[in-house]
């Protein structure tokens, strides 16, 4: 079984890894822009990147505040955000402990 590569996911557990966004150049990516992506430039930077580096985690599943009614309220592109994320914090813990 392939490992997942987690240098690739954001601070919300996107995947920039075939990203159109990325590929074509529109989007320099959250994790090599450090959360200064197109989409959040007119407020100073991604606010879920800047809340999980301030929580010392590389993105909000791993958090010990996750999930946090904040995070839910800001990912609203994603319904089932919290889902999504604890099965994403559970392969990491899997694959890296």
């Amino acid at each position: 079984m392939e490992k997942t590569d987690f240098s690739n996911i954001t601070a919300c557990g996107e995947n920039c890894t075939g990203c159109k966004k990325k590929i074509d150049g529109s989007c320099k990516g959250c994790i090599e822009s450090d959360g200064q992506c197109e989409e959040w430039a007119g407020s100073g930077g991604c606010p879920i990147h800047k809340c999980t580096r301030e929580n010392g985690v590389p993105f909000c599943g791993l958090c010990r505040k996750f999930p946090c009614e904040w995070l839910v309220n800001k990912v609203v592109w994603r319904p089932d955000v919290v889902g999504e994320l604890t099965a994403l914090a559970n392969l990491y813990r899997q694959e890296t402990l």
